[in-house]
């Protein structure tokens, strides 16, 4: 189950919302007809168009067209650029792609001409963010990094705080959540440049990583980052950000699946949006609200919270957004059993997912319309989309691992950079000492001096021999934690597919009258299977990355057994069950009973995390 969330910096192509005040409106229109061609007819124009915008879109159209109209005329090149903008953002609030791309290139040239880097900024920016909306991920990104580039060349850090920001919200609907983290501490380096602090950016940056460990799932982390950002937002009184922050923050309980808490925070969410008349953040609140009555099995309430929402997100909505309400509206009419329905519903949902790229979303609805195909009786059917959805999940999961061991070695790199910054101040120390000694020198001037001086020289021979030294450990050792990742993983890879293959032959088996090649076949697979030369290889590579890791271990706790120690090496590298079950070629429940008993002989409490105490160690 998917949840709806708000596009994080949404607020900046939202339009404001303006006094409905008819006799001030009648005003402007009655002294714009009455002024001659000049700046001051064409800002009353721009004027008239942000009163319209939200009651009227043929008259803000139509005075959008006449401020265009009337800069040309005049030949008032920075107007027809602003006109030109304000059409782009005007076709934006109405999802006319064609359109919106049309006059923000034409802004874009205009400001281009002009050499207005700090409009060209905001062009591009909503120009990208209107790209992400629809799911065009990579011409978002184009033009993200031609906002970087400008805020770059205007050396300001605000701008580029912005654009920082912005990029790693098109990361994070990618599902790249390594670039989307990059992107947010590129942001709060720039708001460090700033001389005046930015509370405001800071809680928005705090929430955007809240939001990035949530879809990590990584919850209880995301928590109080989202929290502290909220409490910026109230002490701000900033509605706008406090709408979106209570959604992140409802999410992340959702996803906790504590549906409580959920609900709470939702409904103070949907209280500030319905108050304002946001309708971009009461779609997805009132279809949030819908999926925790999903979840509860009161699936006649959910269709109603999720076609309610739905009268508003096809308007305002983006393209996942109405993935997940397709998705959404199958999964209650599959709880209702009606499964004609449900089947349509999932069919729309695979189509729109397929066309933008939408893995996750996609593999969803593939792995659910083959639940509804086999309730159908439709076996052949249900079995193809199986096929498609695990051929998309093993996808995922290989992409995940690849980031995971980006992860790794970015955190490696960092972690020698460190301590490569200690050894420079240590050597900065020892020269200040020397400095200090410096007056004694003076007394013996001509020996001591010449004696100084040779010191001087040895320890700086010295320390630059120990630098080099460290530096080829630290390749080293670089090389066998790869070698021991790439180890681990091919383990557990290798270990999956010889389980596959002695499956198979077992099935073969069965349906054959002689057994002798299948039996050599399956006693050769588990000869594989049980072989120790690939264990004695991993472990070689583990001891040389973790040296004291078994004497540790042995010291702590003398009464684990070899097998014991294996489990709680592969618990050191961090790795999943799953792969710990491929590696040790035992079932995923083997493994939680085999975490049971070691909890129980290293005297654990449930509270205490097993995976943390083995990676201190």
């Amino acid at each position: 189950m998917k949840h709806f969330t708000i596009i994080l910096f949404l607020f900046f192509i939202s339009f404001n919302f303006f006094s409905q005040d008819d006799k001030k409106l009648d005003s402007l229109i009655l002294a714009y007809h009455k002024l001659a061609y000049s700046v001051e007819k064409i800002n009353t124009a721009e004027k008239i168009y942000i009163y319209q915008r939200e009651r009227n879109s043929e008259s803000a159209q139509y005075y959008l067209h006449e401020c265009l109209k009337l800069s040309k005329e005049l030949n008032l090149k920075n107007e027809e650029a602003k006109a030109l903008k304000n059409l782009g953002n005007y076709y934006v609030h109405y999802h006319n792609l064609d359109s919106l791309r049309y006059y923000f290139n034409q802004s874009e040239y205009e400001y281009g001409i002009l050499k207005n880097k700090t409009q060209l900024f905001k062009v591009l920016q909503a120009w990208n963010r209107a790209e992400n909306l629809e799911g065009n991920f990579e011409v978002a990104l184009q033009l993200s990094n031609k906002a970087l580039k400008t805020a770059e060349e205007l050396q300001n850090g605000l701008m580029l705080s912005d654009a920082h920001q912005q990029k790693s919200t098109i990361y994070l609907d990618k599902g790249d959540y390594k670039n989307a983290i990059n992107q947010l501490i590129n942001a709060s380096k720039a708001l460090d440049t700033l001389k005046s602090k930015k509370p405001l950016k800071l809680a928005i940056i705090n929430v955007g990583i809240g939001r990035t460990e949530t879809l990590r799932d990584n919850y209880k982390e995301a928590i109080p980052y989202i929290t502290k950002g909220i409490k910026t937002f109230e002490n701000l009184n900033h509605n706008k950000w406090l709408a979106i922050s209570y959604m992140e923050l409802g999410n992340t309980y959702y996803d906790l699946k504590d549906y409580t808490n959920a609900l709470l925070i939702y409904k103070k969410g949907l209280k500030i949006s319905e108050t304002m008349n946001w309708n971009n953040f009461i779609a997805p609140y009132t279809s949030n609200i819908g999926a925790i009555y999903l979840e509860e099995k009161e699936f006649d309430k959910a269709l109603k919270y999720f076609f309610k929402s739905n009268e508003i997100s096809s308007k305002h909505g983006s393209i996942n957004n109405q993935i997940i309400y397709l998705n959404d509206v199958a999964s209650a009419y599959f709880g209702k059993k009606n499964y004609n329905k449900s089947l349509n519903y999932y069919t729309q949902a695979i189509h729109l997912a397929d066309s933008i790229g939408s893995i996750d979303n996609l593999s969803d609805a593939y792995l659910e319309r083959s639940e509804t195909y086999e309730n159908l009786n439709l076996i052949e059917l249900a079995l193809s989309d199986y096929k498609k959805y695990h051929n998309l999940k093993d996808s995922i999961f290989n992409s995940t691992k690849s980031k995971q061991i980006e992860e790794l070695k970015t955190k490696y790199e960092t972690e020698k950079k460190e301590q490569e910054i200690l050894l420079q101040k240590n050597e900065i120390n020892l020269l200040k000492q020397k400095g200090e000694i410096n007056n004694l020198y003076k007394i013996l001037f001509g020996i001591g001096f010449l004696l100084s001086l040779i010191g001087f020289y040895a320890v700086r021979q010295k320390l630059k021999r120990s630098k080099a030294e460290k530096e080829k450990l630290d390749l080293e050792l670089d090389f066998k934690r790869k070698q021991l990742t790439t180890h681990a993983l091919h383990l557990a890879k290798k270990n999956e597919v010889l389980e596959g293959l002695k499956q198979k032959a077992e099935e073969l088996k069965s349906l054959e009258n002689s057994q002798n090649g299948y039996q050599q076949l399956i006693r050769t697979i588990n000869f594989d299977l049980q072989d120790d030369n690939n264990w004695e290889n991993f472990s070689k590579y583990f001891q040389e990355v973790h040296k004291d890791f078994n004497s540790k271990v042995k010291q702590r706790f003398p009464d684990v057994t070899s097998n014991e120690l294996r489990l709680m090496s592969l618990l050191k590298m961090n790795l999943s069950s799953k792969e710990i079950a491929n590696i040790l070629n035992i079932s995923h429940e083997g493994i939680k009973k085999a975490r049971y008993r070691l909890r129980k002989k290293l005297d654990i409490t449930t509270d205490d995390s097993l995976q943390d105490l083995m990676i201190s160690l």
